[in-house]
């Protein structure tokens, strides 16, 4: 199916609508309340593209188009809509605050790994990463929402409660801050430990040996390796630092799955630890996981986004905070993109699946994790033509392992990775209880959204022809996979309709699937919103016909008696000087529609010539 931003999201809009309000009341369900990280995705999937769509507005009552405030009339009218919202962020706030400060629990999320045990009420409210990330963008949304609805109310009771509402939105921004710098983490290992020999073998892929691994390591990660023990903000254990200093020592960064035990408290003034409360001790072992640095990576530059800067949405505190997690980005961005491209003759990213090195597993899922890191890191840099072209050629790869782009053979594991998805086991969880486990079943819409990040990205029309063609198709299969009966009916995920001879999924509707797919639309909005690539051939011609044009016209007027000033003929000389002056004006943004114009220009110019008999080329 085509790409349409607008709506699709309108559709995704309606059933939340639908599935999440009764006569303009919010109903949290059954599974409300009891995971942030799904109550966080759940409000995303409204407030994200509210904020970043200048037509998805909610904030001022007078502005809310028509369409999209029919798609929310289970929500209110445009006016009763924004208030509900600030009620319903109200709500989730309170939910996900425990005696001293903001939580960020995972909830059902979390399952045991053994099947026959259960987790204890300590575990499943342990902070995750997800919510850390998702509470980042969530509070950052609902803090520019709060700014303008504020100027458009003069309810006394409606002020009163912005104001209680952004101040626990703007604490909690702060703990989930404080609590991702504490996530973050640098591994360090011997060449001949398990993990050092793993990380050895990901790199050489049997064609080096450890000495020449161990020396290209060195090579390229000289001065990430400097940046890192020299900087003091990361706040790394003495023992890492004198390790990683060490040049015959491999490492890994990013970030845990939760607050790494042991990680050092992040000092704040007392009255926002005050807001925040006591942070916790961590219980995630020090080592970085794909999964949840990817995650982070995605929410860090909210922080720094041009609407947080516009809007002023960070306080002085929290911009140092919003610089450390900076620093941390940009080190991970850098490591994971040039582990990725470790050999310039073969990536280790294209030798499909990705294994981790700490846990051995192997899954197309961290391939997709290390190319999300690679397109951030290409985004950021702006990616050459030979990263690109090699980079749509992993995705489209991904794509075909994945049974998104082909026929699943029976009883296939590939379809594993959309039901019931890959697991992680967390490290450090069996210190307080049964050892648990975290599941990723959202292949299909994270390879949608970094293929279109790719696709905004390139300027090579055959690689973004080969991009929008693929994410066309994996969008084709996640609509199909929206439920069509029951609860939830538009939103996901049945992916029984795709893999018919595959079991129905069990549990509640995933709101992790359905924010991707909203984020998905959000970010095509800003490939649809960018200029088209520029094809020089199609300049050349444009430029040739516009010439062309131009000197037969004036041709023409030299040649023919001046028509009369309200004339049809003047009309029609009026309109030519206004398509040749637009054919001038789009030559370097649009060639191909200043060619149209420019050719149309001409048909005219031959049809005044007809027209008066003329049938000779012009010119002669």
């Amino acid at each position: 199916m085509q790409i349409k931003p607008r709506q699709n999201l309108l559709e995704v809009w309606q059933a939340i609508a639908r599935h999440s309000f009764d006569d303009g009341t919010w109903d949290w369900g059954e599974w409300g309340g009891l995971s942030s990280v799904a109550d966080a995705e759940r409000l995303l999937c409204l407030l994200y593209p509210a904020t970043e769509i200048e037509p998805f507005r909610l904030d001022d009552p007078d502005t809310t188009q028509l369409d999209v405030e029919r798609s929310l009339r289970n929500a209110g009218d445009s006016s009763q809509i924004p208030a509900n919202l600030v009620e319903i962020l109200g709500d989730f706030m309170e939910k996900h605050r425990g005696e001293e400060g903001p939580t960020f629990a995972g909830g059902y999320y979390f399952a045991p790994e053994d099947p026959d045990l259960e987790l204890s009420k300590e575990q499943r409210e342990v902070g995750v990463v997800d919510s850390y990330s998702m509470s980042i963008t969530l509070c950052l949304a609902t803090l520019g929402f709060l700014k303008v609805y504020r100027g458009k109310t003069r309810r006394a009771s409606t002020l009163a409660r912005i104001d209680k509402l952004r101040d626990e939105t703007s604490a909690r921004l702060t703990a989930a801050m404080v609590s991702l710098l504490r996530s973050f983490t640098v591994n360090v290992v011997d060449i001949t430990s398990d993990q050092g020999q793993a990380l050895a073998r990901l790199l050489g892929r049997g064609r080096l040996s450890d000495r020449q691994v161990l020396a290209r390591f060195q090579d390229r990660f000289k001065s990430l390796r400097a940046l890192i023990t020299e900087s003091v903000t990361l706040g790394l254990d003495g023992d890492v630092t004198d390790e990683l200093r060490n040049e015959n020592r491999l490492f890994e960064c990013g970030w845990a799955w939760s607050l790494v035990k042991g990680a050092p408290e992040i000092e704040v003034e007392p009255a926002t630890a005050e807001g925040i409360g006591k942070q916790p001790e961590g219980v995630a072992r020090a080592v970085p996981y794909l999964y949840f640095t990817v995650v982070a990576l995605d929410g860090i530059p909210d922080l720094s986004s041009e609407r947080t800067l516009v809007l002023g949405l960070l306080t002085a505190e929290q911009q140092k905070l919003a610089d450390a997690l900076r620093l941390r980005w940009e080190i991970t961005q850098q490591y994971w993109s040039a582990i990725a491209r470790f050999d310039d003759a073969t990536w280790p990213l294209e030798e499909i699946p990705w294994r981790t090195t700490l846990q051995q597993l192997e899954s197309e899922y961290f391939s997709l994790s290390v190319a999300s890191i690679l397109v951030h890191d290409l985004v950021r840099r702006r990616a050459t033509d030979d990263d690109l072209t090699r980079t749509v050629a992993v995705m489209e790869r991904l794509a075909d392992r994945g049974r998104i782009t082909s026929r699943p053979t029976r009883e296939d594991p590939a379809v594993g990775l959309h039901n019931p998805g890959v697991t992680l086991p967390l490290l450090g969880s069996e210190k307080i209880g049964p050892a648990m486990k975290w599941t990723m079943g959202d292949f299909s819409a994270q390879l949608l959204k970094r293929t279109l990040q790719l696709c905004a990205l390139s300027r090579n029309i055959g690689s973004q022809d080969r991009l929008l063609r693929l994410a066309e198709s994996i969008l084709d299969h996640l609509w199909a996979r929206r439920i069509t009966d029951g609860q939830g009916v538009g939103l996901w995920d049945n992916v029984h309709a795709v893999y018919p001879e595959f079991p129905v999924r069990e549990g509640p509707l995933s709101w992790s699937i359905t924010e991707r797919v909203t984020e998905c639309m959000v970010v095509a909005r800003g490939l649809y919103t960018q200029n088209p690539i520029r094809s020089a051939e199609m300049t050349t011609l444009a430029q040739a016909a516009i010439s062309e044009a131009s000197h037969l016209f004036g041709k023409e007027q030299l040649e023919q008696p001046a028509p009369a000033p309200r004339s049809p003929q003047a009309e029609q000389v009026r309109a030519i000087e206004a398509d040749l002056r637009r054919a001038r004006e789009l030559l370097d943004k649009q060639p191909g529609t200043s060619h149209s114009l420019a050719l149309g220009v001409l048909a005219r110019l031959y049809e005044l010539d007809r027209a008066r008999g003329d049938s000779g080329p012009r010119g002669v």
